[in-house]
């Protein structure tokens, strides 16, 4: 089967892959771009360790082929950080909050959280643990992570 040229903007990068029509956006990250933070828990869409923004909007990048980046802008966690390394509130305050420990599950949780801010500035308790259902962990335990994304969305607001 012939490989199709896409051409998208990673992390603000554009950037060019030849992926195979049935190949996934996290292999193509992984193994044509070199982004191995996205992680493959369960192939099916059900555990969150591959989300993605995909112009905005947080996906699992197992369930999206690599040929439907073409044209569309990604972000990963790879891209989260500031251009000079400076971490993302979201990312000081899951460490301040020990909202990490094996780390597998933490790019996904990170990711999606920064899609849950950008929609809902100032999330309830309630919206938070609701809008990362879709992300499980199997070492840290939810509070930590709740308790982390409220603390950044405070702080990214100002009220911190």
């Amino acid at each position: 089967m012939s490989k199709i040229h896409v051409t998208a903007t990673v992390n603000g990068d554009s950037v060019e892959f030849l992926a195979d029509p049935r190949e996934t956006l996290l292999d193509a990250l992984r193994d044509h771009l070199g982004l191995i933070g996205s992680k493959e828990g369960c192939g099916t869409g059900d555990c969150g360790a591959c989300s993605v923004l995909l112009d905005g909007r947080l996906v699992s990048a197992c369930l999206v082929l690599g040929v439907e980046a073409e044209g569309h802008e990604i972000e990963t966690i790879e891209g989260m950080a500031g251009p000079d390394g400076t971490l993302h509130p979201l990312q000081r305050k899951f460490i301040e909050h020990a909202a990490l420990q094996c780390g597998f599950c933490t790019p996904g949780f990170l990711v999606a959280s920064k899609a849950l801010l950008a929609k809902t500035p100032d999330p309830t308790e309630e919206e938070v643990r609701y809008w990362l259902a879709g992300n499980l962990c199997r070492c840290t335990g939810y509070d930590k992570i709740i308790r982390a994304v409220m603390d950044a969305a405070a702080e990214m607001r100002g009220a911190a």
